[in-house]
């Protein structure tokens, strides 16, 4: 609805415009938002009082004149003005009445397709092979992959890459050690933090091993067939580690979205050798690097984009270079989203300025880093374990599930252990992820086990105890939500199902929004608004006992409409609904 009122104001000031009202040389950032007093209207514009100035006129005798433009529309009531010039204006009931029934005769809720349609490289996750992953990987992977599924929703076709850390000195380290223990290796690869805490001591006790591992790093990179048995082995191990965490999250990577740095290395050399001889490279102390004027020091010295050690050693930024090339030339990606720590921000800016400058991404190729930020303990500080360490992320993911088993068993202490576990998993994971994905990506955020397993508040469990309400009025009545072609058509008369209607009617321009801005928080706050919606239903506009069949009807079509979309909703977020909890 908000696409279409701002198509229709568009038009109207392109009137105006014509007519000589509006100058010709004015492009207005056309804002529609949603009403906050509903007596006045369900959305409102304050176009004509930003455009009152350059028209010359007092902003309710534009917005006159602005609504005297408009095209006709069904979609729209009435239009007013309030207050000091705000265009109001009011939705037609029985063209969103139909806009609803359209949603429920389609599978996809009538959320329109993208148009047009873009490759999109979504890089996420990338834990480094030489350690377990641990509660710093949770944001990158469950944003990641939320966005993910909201672009492949609407029609995108989506390049899943997993840039994992499977390269580098530290793995001539890890590589000595299996080799020096190859009969404990396979059970001390179980725990991968300890295999590398035991190598690290070898490293740092033992001359001679530092001397054999360094060895290893040179035959490594050399391509020596031995050493590169023993580093395809621990990174198999290493993946396995990272995919027990991904199925267990529910996140749709797989082994083949795995392209880690290892698999650029053969073309580093050529990407510093492009650099030259596009004349970007600058020698400085030994090293090989990139200086680009928009990026300077507060003293106002020159920021090195360093490609090539002084000892010959690439770095993170040439295989990023060469990742953006190979996305580009192979992938023909038109879009890259770059999920990272925002703490990377200046990184990113500045390898897609020389990726730009060395022809490595046309300009039409959206390089974009979507940018999160830290995730503390309920103390608001960093999350550790209570020795210090670091909290391995399958640990956290078993305490949710132990948690959830409780919290459950207690509201259900009939039902049996089996479906006490089921429930309890998704309820568990659930609340893990949707604590992440309700706050927007770019703050910092406290994890807290009590606040997120709630059934109150902004939380996974209100939301898929929302859904099993849903659920209920359908089990009672023994019928699909899916099946309803033999009930009476919608129809909206109570102030409470137009609330919720309006609502279900801003799914599809909401998940192009997610998409847009890469925010999984905007469509959870959708969905916490269209589970207080549907309460607030619920409670004023009785569904089976309706007085009339034909008002029944109508309803079980809006419940079933309000249970799909938050099925589907959560879907996306990568939580998984439940008929009951």
């Amino acid at each position: 609805m908000k696409n279409l009122l701002s198509q229709l104001l568009a038009s109207a000031i392109s009137t105006l415009q014509t007519e000589g009202v509006l100058p010709t040389d004015i492009s207005p950032n056309i804002q529609v938002e949603t009403a906050r007093d509903k007596s006045h209207g369900d959305f409102a514009s304050n176009l004509a009082m930003a455009l009152a100035k350059p028209a010359g006129m007092k902003p309710r005798d534009l917005a006159e004149k602005i609504i005297a433009a408009l095209p006709p529309s069904e979609a729209v009531a009435q239009v007013s003005i309030a207050g000091p010039g705000f265009i109001n204006f009011f939705q037609d009931r029985a063209w969103l009445a139909r806009q609803l029934q359209q949603a429920l005769d389609d599978e996809r809720l009538n959320v329109p397709a993208a148009d047009p349609a873009l490759r999109v490289v979504v890089d996420y996750s990338s834990p480094n092979l030489a350690k377990e992953m641990h509660v710093g990987h949770l944001r990158s992977t469950i944003i990641g992959d939320a966005v993910a599924r909201v672009l492949e929703f609407l029609g995108h076709t989506v390049i899943r890459q997993n840039h994992v850390g499977d390269w580098g000195t530290q793995f001539g380290m890890l590589l000595a050690y299996l080799e020096e223990n190859p009969a404990t290796a396979e059970a001390e690869l179980g725990d991968l933090e300890n295999f590398y805490r035991q190598a690290k001591k070898r490293f740092d006790e033992s001359p001679e091993f530092a001397d054999r591992a360094r060895e290893r790093v040179v035959q490594l990179q050399a391509g020596d067939e031995e050493c590169l048995a023993l580093w395809r082995r621990f990174n198999d191990i290493s993946l396995g580690h990272c995919q027990a965490v991904y199925d267990r999250l529910g996140v749709s990577l797989t082994p083949a979205d795995v392209r880690g740095e290892s698999a650029y290395n053969d073309q580093l050399a050529e990407v510093v050798d492009s650099l030259q001889q596009r004349g970007l490279l600058t020698e400085s102390e030994g090293a090989r690097c990139v200086f680009l004027d928009e990026f300077r020091t507060s003293e106002d010295k020159p920021l090195p984009v360093i490609v090539q050690k002084a000892g010959g050693g690439y770095l993170y930024a040439t295989t990023d270079l060469a990742a953006m090339r190979y996305r580009h030339q192979v992938l023909k990606a038109d879009r890259v989203l770059y999920f990272v720590d925002q703490r990377q921000a200046l990184h990113f800016q500045q390898v897609f300025a020389v990726a730009r400058k060395a022809g490595f991404v046309p300009e039409a190729m959206q390089l974009e880093h979507m940018g999160f930020g830290t995730m503390n303990g309920a103390d608001g500080k960093p999350f550790k374990t209570r020795d210090g360490g670091t909290v391995k992320l399958i640990d956290l993911l078993d305490e949710a599930e132990q948690r959830a088993y409780q919290l459950v068993q207690e509201k259900n202490p009939e039902l049996e252990s089996a479906e006490l576990r089921q429930i309890a998993r998704a309820v568990g994971i659930g609340a893990v992820k949707y604590a992440d994905l309700s706050k927007h990506r770019s703050s910092d955020y406290n994890f807290n086990f009590d606040q997120m397993l709630s059934f109150e508040g902004n939380t996974a469990p209100y939301l898929m105890y929302a859904y099993t309400r849903v659920a209920s009025v359908f089990r009672r009545i023994d019928r699909d939500m899916h099946q309803l072609d033999d009930l009476a058509p919608l129809v909206l008369e109570q102030e409470a199902e137009i609330d919720l209607a309006a609502h279900l009617a801003q799914f599809g321009n909401l998940l192009q929004y997610v998409a847009r801005e890469g925010t999984p928080h905007a469509l959870c706050h959708y969905l916490y608004e269209l589970a207080g919606r549907f309460s607030g239903f619920y409670e004023n506009c009785p569904i089976l006992a309706a007085e009339q069949p034909a008002q029944r009807d109508s309803r079980l079509r809006l419940a079933a409409l309000t249970g799909r979309t938050l099925q589907q909703g959560l879907n996306l977020l990568g939580i998984t609904t439940l008929e009951r909890m």
